[in-house]
Order: C-alpha cells, then structure tokens, then sequence
C-alpha cells in the first residue's frame, strides 16, 4: 500500500459552523491516533499550523500521533507569517520543496 500524506490546511475540518468545525478536527485527530492504520506523514499548512502550536486544542492528539510514528511537518512560510516559529510544541518545520516530496511520493488525502 502507498504511504498517505494527510494535507491539513486549516484549524477546523470542514467549512460551514465554525464550532462544529472544531469539534470534527479534534475527533478526527484523535480517532487518527486510535486508528490502526496511519498516515506516514501530517503536513500543517496556512492556518492549519496554528494546531500544532502552544495553545491548540489538538496537542495531545497530535502528540500522540507524533509517538507512534506519524511524521508532522508545519510549513515555515506559514509559521513564518502567523509568529509562530517559536511556538512549535509537535512536529517540525519544513520547506516547501520538502512538503512537494512528501507530495509527489504518497497518495494525498487533503483536509
């Protein structure tokens, strides 16, 4: 089976009620992480990487992730542009070229 790469590309899953929203990402990551099977990779991107930041309501999920293998990258253009960088508590920045890579070589789930 090709490795996932999961594209998480805002704070909250879905677009509509933003509270609703909220709840969907924080179930969605956390049955993620109960999961048996995982996604290779979780790439953050745009407000997205506000989630793996001090302060998200998703951290422990993420961690959890983190500790069973999952690789999570947080686009630097971004963390860049929210003054972020210095915030990052999962995962580790990344470049574009090394988001395009993990792209180009796995099969994308965008969300």
């Amino acid at each position: 089976m090709q490795s996932k790469v999961i594209l998480i590309q805002s704070e909250r899953l879905g677009k509509g009620d933003d509270q609703l929203g909220t709840m969907l990402m924080a179930n969605f990551l956390r049955l993620l992480g109960e999961s048996k099977e995982k996604p290779e990779t979780l790439v953050f991107w745009n407000t997205g990487v506000r989630l793996v930041c001090e302060d998200s309501y998703v951290l422990g999920h993420l961690k959890r992730l983190e500790d069973q293998g999952v690789e999570i990258l947080a686009c630097t253009t971004c963390l860049e542009y929210f003054d972020l960088v210095d915030k990052l508590k999962v995962g580790k920045p990344t470049t574009m070229v090394k988001s395009i890579q993990s792209i180009l070589n796995s099969e994308i789930v965008c969300l």
